[in-house]
């Protein structure tokens, strides 16, 4: 009897070892036995993976046009709250103190890195930001004339920054493209050809490159005017003056963005968060980035299938008769959901849905990443849903339309609904439609080892 105990013992043993994955060396590299994980980024939460119902409910008799569709997504992070303005701020400043320090750097050496720590010449001078900027200095001023709005358009004689200059620059990679096989590799050099897009459409062929590399110039600034521009006959003057610039408005939405800045501002993100992380496991795993329509109705639905509501319910309304959403309640009467202005939108005044994201139904539309078209569900596939599409300057107006979601302060009830599509277009800035971030989540892979 006791034989067989240590024999079973062994087996098992045996058993649970060949279980276990290897670690897998490669030569002539150091590996440290330590897991990697993956840590909850700051003002963001857990969608996990898992099959879905996306689409209208069968109450949902207005929409029979949509169908409803079962897809399986992989878990992502989103932010809990839209961008807001004190965020997307920072973004701003980044691209003003990187041009200022670019034109000081021609003239004082300080703010310009032009070696290593050992002596070594970089290829590229990088910028210090370590060196501050006295932006009332004369002379300073006199090396950033660039920046600043031209003599001739100043107001008061007001010396401002020109915001039409703020325009962050960078290059990125479309895969798709790419996965068209459109850049072949040449056996006789043993190389790839590629194609360099720029902004306007131009095509620029590189060699080396077996992706198209896209390379974008966005002016990073809002649009506040877009506050008397879609609403004629208001006065919504002071909302244009102070909403993004005032600290009043730093937990409210960012607005007026279009949907390549909220795709710069998601770059700036990533790049920033891998350029000052320390430590390799806190290293992003993937790219911020847009949702996609589907990761955006996922969240949205916080975990229920068959509600109209991100709440749950099929209404507006608490059991005491309060408005659960910042939208148009009433007719005209905007006031009812609100306590305070009649665009009251600071972000998390209502209660969250179950994934404790808030504001996934009214405040402000968001931005996807998928273009919009009619039969969108129709025909997208059921695992890990998109449809992305980059429109060029000259391309027609209907390839430049992109998925909106969740409705804002200005919209009925129908349009705040989990299943209900609508679209803007790509190149425009609303004063009702600002965006959050999403970012791809190893997390279930690291808790099933």
């Amino acid at each position: 009897m006791r034989k067989a105990t240590i024999y079973l013992s062994i087996a098992l043993g045996l058993l649970f070892y060949s279980c276990q994955k290897p670690n897998i060396y490669l030569p002539g590299e150091e590996r440290k036995n330590e897991a990697w994980f993956e840590p909850t980024p700051f003002g963001m939460v857990y969608v996990q993976r898992g099959a879905y119902l996306i689409g209208p409910s069968d109450d949902e008799v207005l929409q029979t046009s949509t169908p409803s569709k079962t897809v399986s997504a992989e878990a992502f992070w989103m932010d809990d709250t839209e961008i807001t303005n004190n965020e997307y701020r920072q973004f701003v400043y980044w691209v003003r103190d990187s041009i200022a320090r670019r034109l000081l750097g021609e003239t004082y050496a300080d703010f310009l890195i032009t070696e290593t720590s050992r002596g070594v010449p970089l290829k590229e001078a990088r910028l210090n930001w370590e060196e501050k900027i006295d932006w009332k200095d004369s002379e300073y001023q006199m090396a950033m004339e660039e920046l600043f709005i031209p003599e001739g358009e100043h107001f008061v004689f007001n010396k401002e920054i020109d915001t039409r200059n703020l325009v962050y620059d960078y290059y990125w990679v479309d895969y798709k493209q790419a996965a068209k096989r459109q850049n072949s590799f040449d056996f006789e050099t043993q190389s790839y050809n590629g194609n360099i897009i720029n902004q306007d459409g131009e095509i620029t062929p590189i060699e080396n490159r077996g992706t198209f590399l896209m390379h974008e110039r966005i002016p990073v600034y809002p649009d506040t005017l877009s506050w008397i521009r879609d609403f004629t006959y208001t006065y919504n003057d002071p909302y244009t003056m102070k909403y993004f610039s005032h600290v009043g408005f730093d937990n409210y939405p960012v607005v007026g963005v279009t949907w390549d800045q909220a795709n710069a501002f998601c770059n700036w993100r990533t790049n920033l968060q891998i350029k000052y992380s320390k430590r390799l496991n806190e290293t992003p795993a993937h790219d911020y980035r847009l949702p996609t329509e589907t990761e955006w109705e996922l969240a949205a639905r916080g975990g229920l299938n068959n509600t109209i509501y991100p709440w749950g319910t099929y209404y507006t309304r608490n059991v005491q008769g309060c408005f659960v959403a910042n939208f148009k309640p009433l007719r005209g009467n905007y006031v009812s959901d609100s306590p305070t202005t009649t665009t009251a939108m600071r972000t998390g005044e209502f209660d969250p849905n179950n994934y404790g994201l808030y504001d996934m139904a009214g405040n402000v539309a968001e931005w996807t990443s998928t273009a919009f078209f009619e039969a969108g569900y129709d025909i997208i596939d059921d695992i890990n849903p998109e449809v992305q599409y980059d429109a060029k300057p000259d391309d027609p107006a209907v390839m430049k339309r992109k998925v909106i979601r969740g409705g804002s302060w200005k919209d009925i009830a129908y349009f705040i609904r989990t299943s209900t599509r609508s679209f803007e277009y790509q190149d425009t800035t609303k004063s009702y439609i600002g965006f959050r971030c999403v970012r791809t989540s190893f997390r279930n892979d690291l808790q099933n080892r």
